[in-house]
């Protein structure tokens, strides 16, 4: 009996240790949820366009949206979505379709395309705001400091007020040094 108890501890131990590493995860979504999501609470969204390739993708998979700060913050201001760049399917967005386009021996898919402006570069983060509308793409790594000052900028809506450099100067970075 003794061990039966032991084991349930463990096991209940394990399970809310699984529940809390998973409370400290992005929410991240698919194109395809993120309408229907959007319809029922709107919020701003972030895209992160990668490919498997990317290098820099990665690293930013690990020391920025797993940042604990990061994660709270993204997931009570945003919706997350990760979009492979080079997928061959083809997605439905706003009533539209978008397929993929193979150029060279790779390609890229059109919506990732859309949503950068024509400039692709991996990662690039791509902003839109309640409408999903595009707000900002914006191109390159960027470890969790940078990362927090821009979702602050852009979720506070203080880019529809100030340049981003006014706001970056005035700033005090909330994650822990």
């Amino acid at each position: 009996m003794k061990k039966i108890l032991v084991l349930l501890f463990l096991f209940a131990g394990y399970i809310n240790a699984q529940e809390e590493k998973e409370s400290e995860k992005i929410n991240w979504l698919s194109i395809e949820e993120l309408e229907a999501a959007q319809a029922e609470e709107p919020r701003k969204v972030f895209v992160d366009l990668y490919t498997d390739w990317c290098g820099w993708c990665k690293r930013m998979d690990k020391a920025t949206f797993q940042h604990p700060e990061i994660v709270k913050y993204v997931n009570e201001n945003f919706y997350a979505v990760k979009f492979d760049a080079e997928t061959k399917d083809t997605i439905t967005f706003l009533g539209q379709e978008f397929k993929f386009v193979k150029q060279g021996r790779k390609g890229y898919n059109e919506l990732a395309a859309a949503l950068a402006n024509g400039r692709l570069s991996y990662p690039t983060i791509v902003y839109l705001d309640e409408d999903l509308n595009v707000i900002q793409p914006v191109p390159g790594y960027m470890d969790p400091k940078a990362f927090e000052q821009v979702i602050t900028y852009l979720a506070g809506d203080h880019y529809k007020d100030q340049p981003f450099e006014q706001y970056k100067k005035n700033y005090e970075l909330v994650l822990s040094k």
